[in-house]
C-alpha cells in the first residue's frame, strides 16, 4: 500500500482534515490516552530551512507518543551531494514517517516519490499545512463553531495563505484577504473557497478588520532572507509596500478580533510589541497548538488514531 503523505491539504478530503482537528482535540484535552501509541515508531526530521516551533513540535510530539524522532540538517548530510530521491529513499527504509522543512515543493514532491512511509511537508515556499492545522485548532477553542467565523489574513500572499484557504474551506470559515503582494498563489484552491462564497479580497485593511473575529499576519520577508545582505533592496521595497498594512492598536480600534502570527515575530515590521502581548493575542496558543496538531497528525498517518 503506498504511504499517504502530507504535502498540502489539497490531497484530503474535507471530512478527513475535519477528523484530523478534532482528533488535536483529543490528544491535547486526554494527552496520556496517547503517551505509548508510537512506541518503537521513528520520524526522521530533515531541516533545509531553520525552524524553532516546528523542530520542537515534532520532536516532543514524538517523544510524548512513545517515538523517537531523528534531527537532520540539511548541510550536515548527503542530501546536497546527491539525488534527494536517493536519500529519501533510504531514509524510508530506516523510519516509519519523514518530516521535512524545505526551500522548495518541488523537492519534497521528490522525496515523496520515493519514500515507502509518510512525508510530512514541515514548511516549504508554496505551503505550511501543520501551521494552519494548529491555526484552525486555536480557532476553534475561542468560538462555538467553525463554520461562519470571520478570518482576515493580512500580509504578503504566501505558503500561510494558501494552506489557510484549505483549511478555511473544509471548516467553512470566511477568509479575507487583504494582500498588496503575492509571492505564490494556489488558483486552484482559491478557487474551490470561491465556489462556496468563502472568500473576499480586499486592500481595505480597516474594514478587514473590523468586520472579523480573528486576524492573522505573518513576516513580510522569508526568515532566510531577513538577514541577508544580499536581499535588501528586495527587504526595503517590501517593507515600504507591507507598511500600510501593518497590525497595530490604530488599526485594531474599536475591533474585538483575536489576534494571530505564525511565528517568528518581526516585531515593529508586520506587527507592533504592544499588540503581540496584549489581551487580544492568541499567538503563544497557536504556537503552542503546533504540540497537539503535530501529535494528530502522526497518529493519523500511522494508523494509531
Amino acid at each position: 500500500m503506498k504511504p499517504r503523505h502530507l504535502l498540502n491539504w489539497s490531497s484530503f478530503s474535507d471530512p478527513e482534515i475535519r477528523e484530523i482537528l478534532d482528533l488535536a482535540s483529543l490528544v491535547k484535552k486526554n494527552p496520556t490516552e496517547y503517551q505509548n501509541r508510537l512506541s518503537h515508531k521513528t520520524l526522521v526530521m530533515v531541516f533545509q530551512k531553520t525552524s524553532t516551533r516546528t523542530r520542537v513540535s515534532f520532536e516532543a510530539a514524538m517523544t510524548e507518543l512513545g517515538g523517537h524522532a531523528i534531527f537532520l540538517d540539511w548541510n550536515a548530510s548527503n542530501f546536497a551531494l546527491t539525488e534527494i530521491s536517493y536519500e529519501s529513499a533510504y531514509l524510508s527504509r530506516n523510519s516509519h514517517v519523514i518530516m521535512a522543512r524545505m526551500m522548495e515543493h518541488d523537492d519534497l514532491a521528490k522525496m515523496a516519490s520515493t519514500s515507502q512511509v509518510p512525508v510530512i511537508n514541515g514548511c516549504c515556499n508554496k505551503y505550511h499545512p501543520c501551521q494552519a492545522l494548529a491555526d484552525m485548532l486555536t480557532i476553534k477553542e475561542h468560538c462555538t463553531t467553525l463554520k461562519g467565523t470571520r478570518l482576515t489574513y493580512i500580509g504578503v500572499h504566501n505558503n500561510i495563505a494558501n494552506s489557510l484557504m484549505s483549511v478555511c474551506c473544509a471548516f467553512d470559515v470566511s477568509l479575507t484577504l487583504v494582500c498588496p503582494l503575492v509571492r505564490y498563489k494556489d488558483e486552484e484552491i482559491y478557487g474551490r473557497l470561491a465556489a462556496k462564497g468563502l472568500i473576499t479580497e480586499t486592500l481595505d485593511a480597516k474594514t478587514a478588520v473590523k468586520n472579523a473575529d480573528f486576524v492573522y499576519t505573518d513576516t513580510w520577508i522569508d526568515m532566510e532572507f531577513f538577514n541577508d545582505p544580499s536581499k535588501l533592496l528586495m527587504k526595503d521595497n517590501r517593507i515600504r509596500t507591507m507598511v500600510p498594512y501593518q497590525l497595530n492598536e490604530t488599526l485594531l480600534n474599536g475591533s474585538k478580533a483575536k489576534v494571530m502570527h505564525d511565528m517568528p515575530i518581526h516585531p515593529g515590521y508586520e506587527i507592533t510589541p504592544e499588540l503581540v502581548e496584549s489581551e487580544q493575542s492568541v499567538i503563544f496558543e497557536q504556537a503552542e497548538n503546533r504540540l497537539h496538531s503535530q501529535k494528530a497528525l502522526l497518529l493519523w498517518l500511522l494508523g494509531q488514531a
